[in-house]
């Protein structure tokens, strides 16, 4: 079944996270991705381990686990693009493509002649994404950055962590690179946008994506309400500013979390923790009174809860219909009844008889889903293939090409 993109060819410059992690994107869904890395290293997260992904044989190979996570359906090819015969292998490229993404620092393509300006001389069609910290404009625009620096600049961490009077108070980044991943899905609806313009219009575009952007648009709600009213959020931990109880506790045996949204959820839980005094008090009986009252009202639950296990309280509260859910590490995410039914874990199949284990896409669609074709490439693995058939180079070319250094 051919997938949604398998018309569209991507020549992807990225290296990192958030470029590959867009780039993966597009390749699950069909599109043929040629990832262009540097010879003799690659992306710099092939070395980002351990862990690494193992072979048939069962003994690590130079592929890390993190490099794993955003480069399966691709194929790499090796080429330096500090040469000039590099720079002219990629403008070839980039005329047999749809979309070309990078992640360069701004103004580094330029010196290459593989900027957007260039390469639209040769293929006017071509959507380019440039994926860069801060921008392509703006006083912060020659500076780098990583996915941690952003998620301080941005707001996100003023917002995560524990409060700052309660013990282990103070501002925590997300325990993913969300930033990155975050940049990478923006970026991915910007391309397929672009190219729905482009099948109207008939002319490729610029994409100006910057991880400062993307964080502070996911700052949603409570960036809206600090532009609204002035006043600027702080951390509440795992609770909630205008939802009590809304936040996890500690049980006999570990921690679960209640969301309890309104006053009937409310009332059966205290019905569940046999508390039915705290449903009549009026002092919790409403919503608004449970947040006024939340210093008094929250060690209550958490003494109450400390009494049965997870499991134990989960039951019950389900079958009560009271929201509430484990906290999970990832051995029990991967054991969860749900996740197995869903299929959240696909193995990929190597050539050398390993497999790579990797995480579902969950873009379901259903005429065209995702599929897994192709494990993580080996660094260049595809470099004479890709060559060879679309740019027609011969044994002789590819070997002079070789003996340079250029692939």
């Amino acid at each position: 079944m051919a997938g949604a993109l398998s018309h569209i060819r991507v020549l992807d410059l990225s290296r990192i996270l958030a470029g590959p992690w867009c780039t993966q994107n597009l390749a699950d869904l069909g599109a043929d991705v040629i990832k262009v890395e540097r010879p003799g290293s690659g992306d710099d997260t092939r070395s980002w381990g351990p862990p690494w992904i193992r072979d048939g044989a069962g003994q690590d190979t130079a592929i890390s686990a993190y490099f794993a996570s955003a480069n399966r359906n691709k194929r790499s090819v090796t080429l330096n693009v500090a040469t000039a015969e590099g720079q002219a292998l990629v403008r070839e490229l980039a005329r047999h493509c749809d979309v070309l993404i990078e992640n360069y620092k701004r103004g580094d393509l330029q010196r290459y002649g593989l900027d957007y300006a260039a390469i639209r001389e040769l293929n006017p069609r071509l959507v380019y994404c440039s994926i860069t910290g801060f921008g392509q404009d703006g006083p912060y625009a020659d500076k780098p950055g990583y996915d941690f620096i952003f998620q301080g600049m941005g707001g996100m961490m003023s917002l995560t962590g524990e409060r700052d009077d309660l013990p282990g108070g103070g501002p925590q980044k997300v325990g993913i690179a969300l930033s990155d991943i975050m940049t990478g899905m923006y970026a991915t609806i910007a391309i397929l946008s672009a190219l729905q313009y482009r099948g109207v219009s008939g002319e490729g575009q610029h994409i100006d994506m910057a991880l400062l952007d993307c964080t502070v648009a996911v700052g949603s709600n409570q960036a809206l309400s600090y532009l609204l009213t002035g006043n600027i959020p702080k951390r509440w931990g795992n609770a909630h500013a205008a939802v009590v109880p809304y936040q996890a506790f500690p049980t006999a045996d570990g921690h679960i979390i209640l969301t309890v949204g309104n006053d009937t959820q409310w009332v059966r839980l205290c019905e569940q923790m046999e508390r039915r005094d705290l449903a009549v008090d009026p002092r919790f009986a409403t919503t608004s009174a449970r947040i006024v009252h939340r210093d008094v009202l929250v060690p209550q639950i958490a003494q109450a809860l400390r009494a049965r296990t997870c499991a134990q309280w989960l039951t019950c509260f389900e079958a009560a219909g009271v929201p509430c859910g484990p906290i999970n590490d990832f051995k029990q995410v991967f054991e969860d009844p749900q996740v197995l039914h869903r299929q959240l874990r696909v193995d990929i199949a190597r050539a050398d008889g390993g497999s790579v284990p990797s995480l579902a896409s969950p873009l379901r669609l259903q005429a065209t889903p995702a599929a897994y074709r192709r494990p993580p490439p080996a660094l260049g693995e595809h470099t004479e293939e890709i060559l060879r058939a679309l740019l027609g180079k011969g044994d002789a070319e590819l070997a002079r090409l070789r003996a340079k250094g250029v692939i």
